[in-house]
């Protein structure tokens, strides 16, 4: 039954995550207007909108005009609460399995708008950052000094991270002479370094850039004339997002098998 209700949450904070994805980038309000086509305009009604069932009755089709709705919509709804459910699996019904499903949440969402627009809203960035510094300092600690110290450490480790990736930005702009990493990858970094600690953002920043860099190569191969060459930009944010989720449930041994190697 937990398992269910968990589920269901995630359904329903996948139908608004799409809100989110759809307005963020475009700095529109994500609370009036109402849910409408982004076809007709027409508000959709609350029987319309239940996340994935609705799609599947209306054959993934708009009521009142017949605009094919895109698949990322039951797509987003379809991740968002499989990654709620990952999250109770792993960490349990916790602290730590909310929080963990929290910032899954905001990894998704990053990654569809970096993926659709290139762009990697403030509006979840910065939030994210303060939430996983609000997260370290709930940690378990022996008195409130400790816990005050866990959250400058991770404001710290966020501050880092940021640091990292804009000495890469200048390094890239004084070599070619043009922008690599955007300031937003940098507040994505330290979001995920706040959160997660600097093992595995460090692991998370070299499964993304191995990720990219083999895209990169493909899309090279491939040629201008299929949407590829030296030119093309990666939403390298995403990878940064999908490297972040897959050491939330399994990056852990990998930092562990690597630090035998120091011992």
């Amino acid at each position: 039954m937990v398992a269910i209700f968990v589920v269901l949450f995630g359904l329903a904070f996948g139908s608004f995550l799409n809100v989110c994805v759809a307005r963020l980038p475009r700095h529109e309000s994500i609370v009036r207007p109402g849910s409408r086509c982004p076809s007709c305009g027409t508000a959709i009604r609350a029987f319309d909108n239940l996340p994935l069932l609705s799609w599947a009755v209306l054959r993934g089709r708009c009521r009142a005009c017949g605009w094919r709705i895109p698949w990322r919509y039951p797509a987003i709804e379809f991740a968002t609460a499989t990654l709620f459910l990952l999250c109770y699996l792993r960490f349990g019904l916790s602290v730590v399995g909310v929080d963990m499903a929290v910032l899954c949440f905001l990894l998704l969402g990053l990654a569809v708008m970096d993926t659709e627009t290139l762009r990697l809203p403030d509006a979840f960035t910065l939030p994210g950052i303060a939430l996983g510094v609000v997260y370290a300092g709930l940690f378990p600690a022996a008195t409130i000094g400790a816990h005050f110290l866990d959250a400058v450490s991770a404001a710290l480790w966020a501050g880092l991270a940021a640091l990292l990736i804009m000495i890469i930005r200048w390094i890239y702009y004084f070599a070619r002479h043009e922008e690599g990493m955007g300031m937003g990858d940098a507040k994505l970094l330290a979001m995920i370094a706040a959160w997660l600690g600097p093992s595995l953002t460090l692991l998370t920043l070299v499964l993304g850039v191995v990720a990219a860099a083999i895209l990169g190569l493909v899309m090279i191969a491939v040629g201008p004339h299929r949407g590829g060459g030296r030119k093309a930009r990666l939403p390298f944010g995403a990878f940064l997002c999908a490297a972040a989720i897959y050491a939330i449930f399994a990056g852990q041994p990998i930092v562990d098998w690597y630090a035998r190697f120091f011992r």
